[in-house]
This record gives structure tokens, C-alpha cells and sequence, in this order.
């Protein structure tokens, strides 16, 4: 683990028939022990049992205390998106699958294939706001790529941008790349066809927000090959409240709202923005009030009503 990265809390627990092999910011990674011929967990050859936790993370770190429920709710809502698009993916559960697990843990897991993961996050930006802002207000650039002058926080792009980034090591921050160099990392089919995926599931997923009353400004992807078919399949957790970025509609089409408010998102945004006010970035974060655990409840479950999910 890189130095300056807040270690996860506690050691991930034991599952009966499942050997804990990763620990990510906020999920534990497990896969099926060697299993005799005839015993059923021959069945999970060639899948992982991933598990969401209730921790946050922001800047880096791994932040305290944990936010209540919010494993079984980013679980659930990949799960619910993965059945909205058209695209292949890493679920891989029978009907009546659960492991064995205990009910909490069972709600917190995702049973897939094992994939062989593309290095690359594939980031589509529907709307400039953030670090993309940021630096377009600076060069007139997004990743390097030039958009029109005049555009405002918050603005949408004449069209959704592709940027790619280079995935780091658990602890670095994650790199933005060109396409060119996803190219030289992958192959140009490959990063073609991440591109294609990428932008045809963004503008899948924005119609099916956009009728429910809610504006997907951006998210990230990844992709894997699944060594037993071949093809391209679409992992990790797909259009959660972690890795994207969610509008109210309404209140973004409001003009006599301030900003901060048009632009208040279905995520951990507010964790980002206290820590901000009252932490410099140096040692280890302060503990997160109980206020902002609260409300950062309160934003994701909004979501869950606004987007149906079942």
C-alpha cells in the first residue's frame, strides 16, 4: 500500500468457502476455494465474490466512520443498471445463488467472473464541471482535448467526451491519458472498442436518468475480456453514487438557484466538500461528522427513489 493512503479498517472477515485475496478502498475481493469433484462450489470456478463495505473514501483515503447501509445500496444499484443496458457483463449468479452467505453479507456481494481487466478507467463526461472544469477554465481543454469558449461550470457539452485514464496502483491517483496512448497500452481494437462501449452505454444510461427526472453528468467504466467467452464484458460496479456523478433535474434547470445548489449531486460530494473546509490534506483525515453521514444516507437514498430502483 502506497504511503499516505489510510489503511482499510479491520481485517476483511472470513467467508465459508471463499479465500479473501484483495482489499480495495471499499470492497474486499474473495475467490472460491479449491473445491473436490462433485462439491458444489465446483460450480465457482473462474469467479470472484466481491464485496461492497460500508467504507468512504475520498482524496485518497480511507475515511472514518464508515457510512451506514451504503455497501447494500451501491450492490443493488449496479445491479438494477446492469439489468438496464444492452452490454455484456461480470454477473454471474444463478437463480436462488447466495453462497451461503449471511443475509447482510449477501446484500453487499456481487458474484462474478473472473476478468482479465483492461488497465484503462473509461471516463465519459456528459457535462463539464470538476477537474474537468477546472482545467478548461485554465487551457480551454478537457484532458487535452479543445471545447468551444464560453462555457460554464456545470455546462453540457455539445457532446459527451471520452477520457481514458490510466488505472494506478491501489494508493496513486489515476493518470488521464489520450486516446492515442490507450492505443499503445491496449491495441487499437481494443481501445476502439472501450471507446464505442463506453459512449453507447453513457448515452443508454443518461436517457433511462434523464426520463426519471435525473441528469448523469459522468461516470466511469471498466472493461475485461471474460477468458471464457472472449469478449469484451463490462466490471467492477457500473453508475453508482462512487463513480458518478448524479443532478437533479429540476433543480439544475432552475437559473435563479446558485450554483452550489443546481449542482448538488446524489453522491459522497458532500463528504468531498467538508473535508475540504476542515481538513489542509496533511496526516490523517478528521472523523466525519455525524451530520454529514447522515445526509450523505439521506442523497444516496434519494437517488434509489428518484432513479425506481427495485
Amino acid at each position: 500500500m502506497t504511503q499516505g493512503q489510510s489503511a482499510p479498517v479491520g481485517p476483511a472477515p472470513e467467508l465459508p468457502g471463499w479465500r479473501h485475496v484483495y482489499s480495495g478502498k471499499v470492497r474486499e475481493v474473495y475467490e472460491a476455494e479449491a473445491a473436490a469433484e462433485g462439491d458444489d462450489l465446483a460450480d465457482d470456478a473462474g469467479t470472484l465474490l466481491v464485496v461492497a463495505t460500508d467504507r468512504v473514501s475520498a482524496f485518497d483515503h480511507i475515511l472514518r466512520p464508515a457510512i451506514p447501509g451504503k455497501g447494500a445500496m451501491l450492490t443493488r444499484l449496479s445491479r438494477w443498471w446492469f439489468a438496464q443496458l444492452d452490454a455484456p457483463n461480470h454477473l454471474r449468479e444463478p437463480a436462488g445463488w447466495d453462497a451461503g452467505l449471511d443475509p447482510d453479507t449477501a446484500a453487499r456481494a456481487m458474484r462474478v467472473a473472473k476478468l482479465e481487466m483492461f488497465p484503462v478507467e473509461c471516463v465519459v463526461r456528459g457535462y463539464l464541471t470538476g477537474s474537468g472544469f477546472a482545467e478548461y477554465r485554465d487551457h480551454g481543454t478537457v484532458c487535452g482535448l479543445a471545447l468551444p469558449a464560453g462555457l460554464g461550470d456545470g455546462d453540457r457539452l455539445p457532446q459527451p467526451l471520452y477520457t481514458p485514464a490510466f488505472k494506478a496502483q491501489q494508493g496513486d491517483h489515476d493518470e488521464n491519458i489520450t486516446f492515442e496512448r490507450t492505443i499503445g497500452l491496449i491495441g487499437e481494437d481494443a481501445a476502439v472498442a472501450l471507446r464505442d462501449a463506453s459512449l453507447q452505454i453513457f448515452a443508454r444510461a443518461s436517457g433511462i436518468a434523464e426520463s426519471r427526472g435525473v441528469i448523469l453528468a459522468d461516470t466511469k467504466f471498466e472493461f475485461g475480456v471474460d477468458p471464457a467467452t472472449g469478449e469484451i464484458t463490462l466490471g467492477d460496479e457500473v453508475l453508482t453514487s462512487d463513480s458518478s456523478r448524479y443532478w437533479d433535474a429540476a433543480l439544475y434547470g432552475d437559473a435563479s438557484a446558485p450554483l452550489g445548489v443546481r449542482l448538488s449531486s446524489f453522491d459522497k460530494q458532500l463528504v468531498r466538500d467538508w473535508l475540504r473546509d476542515n481538513w489542509d490534506g496533511s496526516g490523517e483525515p478528521p472523523e466525519l461528522p455525524a451530520e454529514v453521514v447522515e445526509r450523505t444516507v439521506e442523497r444516496y437514498e434519494e437517488l434509489f427513489d428518484r432513479l425506481g430502483v427495485a
